[in-house]
């Protein structure tokens, strides 16, 4: 027996797609089977599953299971919850891997899977390597079994253990995702007052969409932060491995701003340690970290990749523009927000200050959302490699880690290619609009040189 994969559904970080149009229920069985050679070859013998609220999520892990069992694979059944809490399983419990069915922060007629085996997050060539040994039909037949495993108060339980917060009245907001149970279990175990909102799992997203990295999906959580005159409220994507937050006056708290607070209290214990963040991230970020007695890096996006390099250079913190903010400090390594939120509280209690006066003292620079604009598959990349050969050849400062990030004394601009879809990524950062306006136009012109063109109203 073979399945070809839909191509457009085996992407750099996971396996994604529209349900019923580019990923059905074969598409899961044969993943099933696949991974569970894939894992038998490493040796693997079982497990960890778990779905988000979405509502084909059932169908998928079930048939994601049939395939895993038939293949030899025994499973470990987690039920619905939070990314993290599969990979939170993934670490604790006798498995040697886990997949959770998810389509994290995307509209709701979209799912997929994200795989972890023996350690590490598959990504990828490992993923085209899943989709050429379906075609080939490379599959072990064996008899699994399947548990049921409830984690979820063990979890919770890990994400308030050793907790030196203090007492905040906090507002906070599920997105009717995969994390609202799993949230509504954490308040009571944390000091303070707390006020939540759409924490009912619902897979069709009735009040806004689950992705806080978009001003406009955070406005029911602002409203409830005004109406209640809270401290801070803080937001969840669709599988709580993405955090947003805004302070008491309702502004957002950007990526790279959380990744400031949270990394103060892990620098006073861990001086010299390196933190990560990704390439989109603001350049008052890197330099905060160098001030405070920290190593800043710069990475490659992609919540995989940056996994990677934390392994390799021990880091205890990253995080990326996305909300994407991994511990290893007192945690396991994986982009968790539910863990995220407890750090932040625990940040802002030590720093004696209020988010809001925290938002108050930083330092203030001009950016741009990140800019998206389409171009054809086949051009992608050749553009950045044609943008690169320009700026490195007349003479400028340029950082090639992922793309192409250009220094200037007004600031600086990123031109990258995006991992995930058609789509060419753009962002620029200066102190005043008048040096804004020279870095966008510097954009401007490296693409028109390639015959590109910026189109514009494409923020997030």
């Amino acid at each position: 027996m073979t399945h070809t994969f839909d191509r457009t559904i085996l992407r750099e970080y996971d396996i994604r797609g529209i349900v019923g149009k580019t990923l059905n229920e074969a598409d899961a069985y044969a993943l099933g089977r696949t991974f569970a050679a894939l894992a038998t070859d490493e040796g693997a013998t079982r497990l960890a599953v778990g779905r988000d609220g979405r509502t084909h999520s059932p169908i998928l892990q079930a048939e994601l299971i049939r395939g895993l069992i038939e293949g030899g694979i025994n499973v470990d059944n987690i039920g619905v919850g939070p990314s993290p809490m599969l990979y939170y399983a993934v670490s604790t419990l006798s498995v040697q891997g886990g997949i959770q069915v998810t389509g994290s922060h995307n509209p709701s007629d979209y799912n997929g899977f994200k795989m972890l085996l023996n350690g590490r997050s598959v990504f990828g060539d490992e993923i085209q390597k899943i989709g050429r040994r379906a075609a080939d039909g490379d599959w072990t037949d064996g008899l699994g079994h399947v548990d049921q495993v409830d984690i979820l108060d063990s979890y919770v339980d890990r994400l308030v253990q050793g907790f030196q917060g203090g007492s905040f009245r906090i507002g906070w907001d599920a997105g009717n995702g995969a994390g609202g149970p799993t949230l509504e279990k954490l308040i009571k175990k944390l000091p303070g007052e707390h006020f939540t909102i759409h924490t009912e799992v619902d897979g069709r997203f009735p009040n806004h969409h689950p992705d806080p990295t978009v001003e406009a999906n955070l406005a029911d959580l602002k409203a409830l932060v005004a109406a209640k005159s809270l401290d801070f409220g803080i937001a969840f994507d669709g599988d709580a491995d993405r955090i947003g937050a805004v302070d008491g006056k309702g502004r957002v708290v950007w990526g790279d701003q959380l990744l400031m607070i949270l990394a103060e209290p892990v620098l006073k214990e861990q001086p010299g340690a390196t933190i990560i963040a990704d390439v989109k991230a603001s350049q008052i970020l890197f330099d905060h970290v160098a001030s405070i007695g920290g190593t800043p890096l710069m990475w490659k996006t992609g919540h995989s990749l940056i996994k990677s390099k934390m392994k390799e250079t021990g880091a205890p913190l990253a995080g990326e523009m996305s909300g994407h903010i991994f511990f290893k400090h007192r945690w396991y390594g994986f982009d968790d927000a539910l863990y995220a939120a407890v750090r932040l509280i625990e940040a802002i209690a030590q720093s004696g200050r209020s988010l809001t006066e925290i938002m108050d003292a930083m330092p203030k620079s001009i950016v741009t959302p990140e800019m998206r604009f389409p171009v054809d598959e086949s051009r992608k990349f050749a553009v950045v490699s044609e943008v690169l050969q320009r700026v490195s050849a007349n003479g400028s400062e340029v950082n090639s880690t992922d793309g192409a990030r250009v220094k200037t004394d007004d600031g600086w601009w990123l031109l990258r290619a995006s991992n995930t879809q058609d789509v060419l990524v753009a962002r620029a950062e200066a102190r005043d609009q008048e040096g804004l306006d020279r870095l966008l136009a510097q954009i401007d012109d490296q693409l028109a040189q390639s015959g590109v063109e910026r189109t514009e109203g494409d923020g997030h």
